[in-house]
């Protein structure tokens, strides 16, 4: 019980980043615990359980999309540097980050924080929001572009990476 309390919300985010899908990331979060469960008696204590939760996730995701044909050579590549980027951070680091990100998103204007949220946390394309919001698609393109670009000058050169593979649209399956 203590796994799952501590971890399925940071799974379910990390899930939702890969695929933007909320069934199939609470699938994968469920079998993660389940697969770790099978495994338990061959963890071993000098191992990350955090690397291995996330690495398992991963792999869980790809089986996934593997069954449904839908992971092409370049996302895969993303996702294996987002699993790289994750992998490599302790778990406080990568809380830390995730919040400053947080904090930055929601300091951002209210109108380019809408359009923002709309296309990197719910998944709208462009067409979407600007049908949603009554706008010009340009307006759109322009919003999300002048948030990247405050979060960069907020958030520095060392989470451009991170910002990079955490929001990136490309990242998010066709």
């Amino acid at each position: 019980m203590y796994l799952v309390d501590k971890y399925h919300q940071r799974l379910y985010s990390y899930c939702q980043v890969l695929g933007n899908d909320h069934s199939t990331s609470e699938d994968i979060v469920q079998n993660v615990f389940i697969r770790t469960w099978h495994f338990r008696k061959k963890l071993k204590p000098e191992f990350s359980l955090q690397a291995f939760l996330y690495k398992t996730a991963y792999n869980e995701f790809l089986m996934e999309y593997r069954r449904n044909k839908k992971v092409i050579p370049l996302e895969h590549d993303h996702y294996g540097a987002l699993n790289e980027v994750v992998g490599a951070m302790d778990e406080e680091t990568l809380e830390k980050m995730i919040s400053q990100v947080t904090v930055e998103i929601q300091n951002l204007p209210k109108k380019c924080r809408e359009i923002f949220t709309l296309s990197k946390r719910e998944g709208l394309t462009n067409m979407e929001i600007s049908d949603y919001l009554n706008i010009s698609i340009k307006t759109v393109e322009t919003h999300i572009t002048h948030a990247f670009s405050i979060l960069r000058q907020k958030l520095g050169d060392q989470y451009e990476s991170f910002l990079f593979l955490l929001l990136s649209p490309n990242l998010t399956p066709k």
